[in-house]
């Protein structure tokens, strides 16, 4: 599924047009989008640098080079460098609006590439499922990818990103849960999958579970309270989107709005693998114990 002209603005294109012209055909490959139709409906941004989509096009068609026949790979590549291109605040990142027109106005193809399903014996016919295309921000082809940058970076550092988009659970589950939205929760978490204390999707589900839900009765912030992000060095940052390069072969840098406190991810590092320990693992038969406990200097010692 290929598009003949892609756009070179961005724009909003809107949720019932989206949930009109998605039809079984044309998330199975037999049908193309009517660009026609839902060109005439999108809604147009204002005229700053921030909505050129010929770098986002350009880094997509450099993920599905570099990752042709392993797709769920290029998210760990992929997440960063989205985020970098695509400086959104969380309130315009919260507009599905923006996310269908990537999806279905600039880059159908890699939606159709990243997300076309296995065939089986009740879905012989491979399929994306609509939700990529039009579903919540931790399933959306898009939305999840830069959600996961934003929730799991540290101040302007990505390499927590890759490790957390590394591990296809940590997208599918832990993203979804509010107790990442504290930013020391999240890193211990990817401390801990950095370390291999957990890296089968079994164990960070489990992990994920029993963190959640310890987390509805113990308050993550009082031992382990986080700093308030500098949303002056944030804007900047977007400001700066006309001029910045994001490299394909390094990681670039995020907002410099501030690092996550080290204090706080060593606090709770110890509680979450205590937390791992008793939880059930399926195929578990019995919990192993923990060894290696990080100092705080070692935490991100990559």
């Amino acid at each position: 599924m290929t598009i003949a002209n892609a756009p070179t603005r961005l724009a909003l294109l809107p949720d019932s047009v989206v949930v009109k012209h998605l039809t079984l055909g044309v998330r199975t490959g037999s049908e193309k989008l009517p660009q026609a139709a839902l060109a005439k409906a999108c809604v147009a941004l204002d005229e700053t640098p921030r909505w050129e989509a010929a770098q986002i096009r350009e880094l997509l068609d450099e993920a599905m080079r570099r990752f042709d026949g392993s797709a769920p790979e290029a998210d760990a590549w992929l997440a960063p460098r989205l985020h970098a291109v695509l400086r959104l605040t969380r309130r315009e990142a919260a507009d599905s609006r923006l996310w269908n027109f990537l999806c279905l106005m600039l880059a159908p193809d890699y939606v159709f590439w990243r997300h076309l399903s296995q065939p089986t014996v009740k879905k012989p016919i491979p399929e994306v499922s609509s939700a990529r295309y039009h579903g919540t921000f931790h399933i959306q082809a898009f939305a999840r990818l830069w959600w996961a940058a934003e929730l799991f970076r540290d101040g302007d550092d990505y390499r927590p990103v890759e490790i957390a988009c590394s591990n296809q659970d940590m997208l599918n589950t832990v993203l979804r849960l509010e107790i990442i939205h504290h930013r020391p929760t999240a890193q211990a978490i990817v401390h801990m999958l950095r370390r291999k204390v957990v890296h089968t999707g079994r164990e960070v589900n489990a992990l994920a579970k029993a963190v959640n839900a310890a987390g509805s009765t113990l308050l993550y912030e009082i031992p382990a309270p986080d700093e308030i992000p500098d949303a002056d060095a944030y804007r900047a940052w977007i400001d700066e989107v006309d001029t910045a390069l994001v490299p394909y072969d390094s990681l670039p840098e995020g907002p410099d709005d501030g690092g996550v406190p080290s204090f706080a991810v060593d606090v709770l590092i110890p509680l979450f693998e205590k937390l791992y320990v008793d939880a059930p693992v399926r195929g578990r038969e019995q919990a192993s114990p923990i060894e290696d406990t990080a100092s705080p200097e070692a935490i991100f010692d990559y």
